[in-house]
């Protein structure tokens, strides 16, 4: 039977039409479409916040009529595109240096703190292997699998983690599959078809994958900072700047932001996430 999987390419767009100023942290005011003169926006994000952005959208829309023209890509192709003249309205960006050269050029107005991401080891419901921590992919003969072949950040990150963890060359030994893609990495556990991965946190809370794995805390020091930090901006091609700013407002909300909690990312306005923003200079110039 073929994996459902097999045919995901994450450098593919991913559409999907509708389904962190830190003082945001209150609904903002309920516009309707009447207050602004445009009745839909074009808004970008790196293809791991989709889950989020479209339960955030449904609501956005539902409450001010306006059409929320949605695009979820792949983190490196929208960067590109944007950086080389591609235009949108609104742009969640992944990596900070990516969203502080949109500034630098001037094709972005601001950006807010979004949400962080963060890494967990994965293995198969019960635990077979009895993987305590991080140090336990480097035992002889555990078989893992990692996302290594994975487009930048996914590869990259979890590579950064094991090298701050000092264990590469053995995990490296152990590693039985070398996945091209995140996701795909996920039911591959699951089948036990290796013992142990490290993925976000957020592939744990996706509908397909959520209870299925048994998820292990990997210390906050190994992360690389890189990866961690989602932003969102209005970009100088917003038709209607006031829409623009509305929805900024509201995707920085609490209520929005408690969607983003849900999908297991770290919220900016949370304890937690001004603490990150403040460690890792998560503000606009």
């Amino acid at each position: 039977m073929q994996n459902k999987y097999d045919g995901i390419d994450r450098r593919k767009f991913l559409k999907t039409a509708a389904v962190s100023a830190l003082a945001a942290a209150a609904v903002p005011g309920r516009l309707t479409a009447a207050s602004f003169q445009a009745d839909s926006l074009q808004v970008w994000s790196c293809g791991g916040l989709a889950e989020a952005f479209n339960k955030a959208n449904e609501v956005f829309e539902k409450r001010t009529g306006i059409r929320i023209d949605y695009t979820g890509a792949f983190a490196a192709a929208l960067g590109k595109s944007l950086l080389g003249g591609a235009k949108t309205e609104v742009f969640a960006g992944r990596v900070l240096k990516l969203t502080q050269k949109l500034r630098k050029e001037k094709k972005m107005i601001y950006f807010r703190p979004l949400c962080f991401t963060e890494y967990v080891l994965v293995t198969p419901k019960g635990n077979p292997a009895g993987i305590q921590s991080i140090e336990d992919l480097a035992r002889p003969g555990l078989p893992v699998i990692l996302p290594l072949g994975a487009s930048p950040p996914g590869g990259d990150a979890v590579m950064g983690i094991l090298k701050k963890a000092r264990i590469e060359k053995a995990v490296l030994k152990n590693t039985v599959e070398k996945e091209t893609c995140v996701i795909k990495t996920m039911p591959k556990i699951i089948n036990g078809q290796g013992q142990a991965s490290i993925v976000e946190k957020r592939l744990t809370r996706m509908a397909d994958f959520e209870g299925r794995v048994e998820v292990i805390p990997i210390p906050e020091t190994l992360f690389p900072p890189g990866p961690l930090t989602f932003t969102i901006g209005v970009m100088k091609y917003a038709g209607d700047r006031a829409l623009a700013d509305h929805y900024v407002d509201f995707i920085c909300s609490r209520e929005a932001q408690e969607l983003f909690a849900r999908q297991s990312f770290i919220p900016a306005f949370s304890e937690r996430g001004r603490t990150l923003v403040e460690k890792l200079g998560v503000e606009d110039a």
